[in-house]
């Protein structure tokens, strides 16, 4: 059963699908790409904005971590308790993303949106809000291929599988595979004009 999940995971992480503006990017391009917009707001003092539902919101936290801690970059989850429960409260579980997004987030931000399903309703609100701020947002969802959220992004990965537990750690995967290559400089923003990648880059200014 172990391995069998293994290969499974596998298999579903070599044929995950990456997209800007709805055109394929190869895995290593989507890479370069998503270090690009860390760069990005890096330089020009913004903020990562990591959000999600339940296990999502666990691989938010953890990688707003390792964004602050490892590649040195503000970032904030927006699940402190009071903001959770007051937002709730007062407007109802599907702006618990939007209504703060609203006030803080600026076009030198990014947002990055995870959703196994792609399509919480609180999780569209805030990529919505992102867009009307043109701020930058990186999508990571799975489930069915005609789920909103994938095409949403600047940048987008979508596992083609419904299965939560395979999702999440995909995702996991997928977020651990951006931060060590940043840390180990494996993708190096200043050689984005190799393998073709300034082209796809330059879409995303």
């Amino acid at each position: 059963m172990f391995l069998e999940r293994i290969n499974e995971l596998r298999k579903f992480i070599e044929c995950c699908e990456y997209s800007t503006d709805e055109k394929a990017v190869s895995g290593s391009n989507a890479i370069r790409i998503f270090h690009s917009l860390l760069l990005n707001v890096k330089k020009n003092q913004g903020v990562a904005y990591l959000i999600g539902n339940g296990g999502s919101a666990g691989i938010a936290s953890h990688f707003s971590i390792d964004f602050l801690n490892a590649c040195k970059i503000p970032s904030n989850t927006l699940f402190d308790p009071n903001i959770l429960t007051c937002i709730s409260n007062d407007y109802g579980y599907e702006h618990v993303f939007s209504n703060p997004l609203e006030t803080l987030i600026t076009n030198r931000d990014l947002l990055v949106a995870i959703s196994s399903s792609g399509k919480s309703p609180n999780i569209i609100n805030a990529v919505e809000v992102a867009k009307a701020k043109n701020c930058k947002i990186i999508t990571l969802s799975g489930f069915l291929p005609t789920n909103p959220l994938k095409k949403m992004g600047d940048l987008n990965f979508w596992l083609n599988v419904s299965d939560y537990g395979l999702v999440e750690t995909g995702h996991f995967f997928l977020l651990h595979t951006i931060v060590d290559a940043w840390k180990s400089n494996k993708f190096l923003f200043n050689n984005l004009k190799r393998n073709n990648i300034a082209t796809e880059s330059n879409q995303l200014k």
